[in-house]
């Protein structure tokens, strides 16, 4: 979190923004993050994309993501380590391009807080369906929400790729 706060006090601010919304920002939006990051990296836009992440609740401020995750993403080559959970804010519907929700409860609720005139940087990163909560459950659940974010965070990495060569970006 550092890192684009220095970009943006030197004057290096981000061509595109994302933020990624779940609960308490502790397991899917924290590894929605990561992959999306880390995508962006190997396609040499990681300077070009601020990705974020932040949660609904604020019951993990400060906390580290849920050891399940790291130890998860991690098997798969993702780095959840310095990433800190954060309460979403109201400026966050300005602050970023696309704000997407894990699931349809999420995306509700930031209908709900979102000025009219933003609505349209809201939608569900499975497009229509949800990233399950892995929370509650076992070990498989971390798996799948991988399963899951992985090839949606490729494919939109290539969206923005793609919204990068555009003049308007």
């Amino acid at each position: 979190m550092i890192k684009p706060l220095l970009d943006r006090m030197l004057g290096r601010k981000p061509r595109l923004s994302v933020l990624m919304v779940c609960s308490g920002n502790i397991c899917r939006s924290p590894t929605a993050q990561a992959v999306l990051e880390k995508r962006l990296a190997e396609l040499g836009l990681d300077k070009q994309v601020l990705v974020d992440s932040a949660g609904l609740e604020s019951f993990h401020v400060g906390e580290p993501p849920d050891k399940r995750s790291q130890n998860h993403a991690a098997q798969r080559g993702y780095d959840l380590s310095r990433q800190r959970a954060r309460r979403f804010e109201r400026a966050d519907f300005a602050r970023f391009d696309l704000v997407l929700a894990m699931d349809q409860g999420h995306l509700a609720s930031l209908r709900k807080r979102c000025p009219a005139e933003l609505q349209g940087r809201l939608a569900l990163l499975l497009g229509d369906a949800d990233v399950p909560d892995p929370f509650y459950g076992g070990p498989s659940g971390f798996d799948r929400v991988l399963d899951l974010i992985e090839p949606r965070c490729a494919q939109l990495a290539g969206e923005l790729a793609e919204r990068l060569k555009s003049p308007g970006a």
